[in-house]
């Protein structure tokens, strides 16, 4: 693919591998680091709805995100393979409420795990924008490359803290 297809980050989370795993993989965790308030579990095949809800974690990030806090967010679980990838498609930087944009290519999004010692290595990639109309694809290419890094330092930031801890411990 080309470099212009395709975004790919990748973060060294100090946390065990089963701890980000259900960080990436539960939506509800997924929500409280990403922004997204979803209607239901992730399962393979299935569509969520959602609305945008700014991250729990940073409260600088959660400023850019609040002009959108209540915008519906849609995914479709493309595949979910324990403890080492789950994948979802979307149309990327959907954000303008007078662009129909259903009708349109979706990009696929994954987030894969591997052990490096104690940590684990998350890298999420996000591959498609050049199937996206031309008009929309340079500034959703830009738009979500930024926005995984921030989302990297996020996940990190949310692993780190001190709920999220309970949260393990409870089982939820």
């Amino acid at each position: 693919m080309s470099s212009s297809d395709r975004i790919e980050k990748q973060v060294l989370l100090k946390a065990p591998r089963d701890r980000v795993w259900r960080a990436v993989s539960h939506a509800d965790e997924f929500g409280i680091w990403f922004g997204v308030e979803f209607d239901g579990p992730f399962v393979s095949g299935r569509h969520l709805t959602g609305r945008i809800r700014p991250t729990q974690v940073d409260p600088e990030v959660a400023r850019l995100q609040e002009p959108h806090s209540g915008k519906p967010f849609q995914i479709d679980v493309a595949g979910i393979e324990p403890m080492d990838r789950f994948a979802f498609r979307w149309h990327p930087f959907a954000i303008d409420p007078r662009q129909d944009d259903s009708q349109e290519p979706t990009t696929l999004v994954t987030f894969e795990l591997s052990d490096a010692g104690n940590d684990t290595r998350l890298r999420i990639t996000e591959s498609g924008f050049d199937q996206l109309p031309v008009e929309r694809r340079a500034a959703a290419f830009q738009a979500n490359d930024g926005g995984w890094s921030h989302q990297c330092r996020l996940i990190e930031k949310y692993l780190r803290r001190p709920e999220s801890l309970r949260i393990e411990k409870s089982g939820c």
